[in-house]
């Protein structure tokens, strides 16, 4: 009990981190932004404290499942402490920053080619935006990208070679899915695998699908503006979190699935053998 809520109070308080970092990074933040922000990672830490330390689950999937959300927070983490550290260096540059801004324009530049999601992020922006705003823009979306990109390929790894979940303790599908129900009507494998491709699908579309999004909607709304830095971290990262979120979520959907259908295998085997024994 007294780990369960340690690890809960941990992970409020790295919650209430990630959200402050824009504000405690980038210069110049006004006091109804703080206000906001300060607002926001209340509301995080304390649906992060309540959902870990409960025993019984709430809206946080594979909570027992570690390292799923961890990877998740880090590459998160890591998306909001680096664009917050180039925005950072527009006003207060520094030889840390002046690397991470550097790095980020070759990224940016590789994956900036015909059709590719950072063109088409590139491409949201009006016509007449200034070429630092598309330079700033293309580096905030080549890190995010790479980032999500590393975050994936980290999860598989650890899907293939540790085995997770099963490797990992056991798996407890109404704790780590909690809006899954098994209840609900129709195999429950069948369900998952159906999820998990909905889920991979959203995955692959919405790099593509969003700025397409964005950029119809500003003929009605107007044109998008990436000139504030706190609007522009949070909706590149979003951009390129989700999706990868979406990806992961549906790998191990899938991977859960696999799980049940072999375990249901085995029983029918052992059952079958049991009967020609006592046969």
């Amino acid at each position: 009990m007294i780990s369960q809520l340690t690890g809960a109070f941990v992970r409020a308080f790295l919650m209430v981190i990630l959200v402050a970092t824009p504000s405690l990074l980038v210069p110049g933040t006004s006091s109804d932004t703080a206000q906001i922000t300060a607002l926001v990672a209340i509301f995080a830490a304390a649906l992060t404290l309540f959902e870990y330390a409960s025993t019984y689950p709430g809206l946080v999937e594979f909570r027992d499942a570690p390292p799923f959300n961890r990877i998740r927070f880090l590459s998160l983490f890591t998306t909001v402490f680096l664009l917050s550290v180039i925005a950072r260096g527009e006003v207060f540059p520094s030889t840390a920053t002046q690397f991470i801004e550097a790095i980020g324009q070759l990224i940016g530049r590789a994956l900036d080619f015909p059709y590719s999601p950072v063109r088409l992020l590139v491409l949201m922006l009006p016509p007449d935006a200034q070429t630092a705003e598309v330079e700033t823009l293309r580096t905030a979306a080549g890190i995010s990208y790479l980032i999500s990109l590393l975050a994936l390929a980290i999860f598989i790894a650890v899907l293939r070679v540790l085995g997770w979940p099963s490797k990992f303790g056991a798996f407890n599908v109404w704790v780590n899915l909690p809006t899954f129900d098994p209840t609900a009507g129709g195999d429950v494998v069948n369900r998952l695998e159906r999820d998990a491709r909905i889920n991979i699908g959203l995955g692959i579309l919405l790099p593509f699908l969003t700025p397409a999004i964005v950029k119809a909607a500003g003929s009605l709304f107007g044109s998008v503006s990436m000139t504030n830095s706190q609007t522009l971290i949070w909706t590149v990262t979003a951009w390129a979190f989700l999706p990868a979120s979406l990806f992961m979520r549906g790998i191990a959907m899938g991977r859960i699935a696999r799980m049940i259908s072999v375990e249901r295998k085995r029983n029918s085997a052992a059952a079958k053998d049991g009967s020609l024994v006592h046969a």
